[in-house]
């Protein structure tokens, strides 16, 4: 049995769930969300509460706690967003955003320019170097940042480069010369 699955999920106001065979649309004030349960899942409405149980079935209990959390993820994503911080640090290291577009200055010889996906929409901080993903679906808002994250991962040695807010590099000892 999932602990995680027997979990209810709340349900804010303004958020309807409903199914269309075995596509679960989840409705409220920042847009809608749609995800296949593949039928391994049934759940019912109680007093803004989502009770979420496996279908009988072969392989159901394997997938309970995936599809509850997937189904959070969603509640929460229409109800109140998400958001990921990523900080750049370097000298000449910067972002800028023009329209949609972010333009990343990243000690390249050229300009790295992102378009958001649909969904997705950028913010940055000039004073302070940090670019916020914002958006609805978790999963898309994640591999965004990591997206960007990948264009200039931080270095080890000097630290600079794209991390997630408060991520700590452990910065490593370089090579010493005259040494016996």
């Amino acid at each position: 049995m999932s602990r995680l699955g027997k979990k209810n999920i709340e349900l804010p106001n303004g958020v309807e769930v409903k199914t269309e065979g075995t596509l679960v649309v989840v409705k409220g004030p920042k847009g809608t969300l749609k995800k296949d349960m593949f039928g391994r899942i049934s759940f019912a409405i109680h007093d803004k509460h989502l009770d979420v149980s496996p279908v009988e079935g072969e392989s159901s209990n394997a997938y309970w706690g995936l599809y509850r959390t997937l189904l959070n993820n969603m509640v929460q994503g229409v109800s109140s967003g998400f958001k990921t911080s990523l900080e750049i640090q370097g000298t000449g290291y910067r972002a800028s955003l023009t329209g949609k577009l972010l333009n990343l200055t990243l000690g390249f010889s050229h300009p790295v320019n992102i378009d958001p996906p649909e969904g997705i929409a950028f913010e940055v901080d000039a004073k302070t170097g940090f670019v916020s993903v914002n958006g609805i679906d978790k999963e898309l808002v994640g591999q965004m940042a990591a997206k960007i994250r990948a264009i200039r991962p931080a270095d080890p040695y000097q630290g600079k480069g794209i991390r997630y807010a408060g991520e700590f590099i452990k910065t490593k000892v370089g090579k010493s010369a005259g040494k016996k």
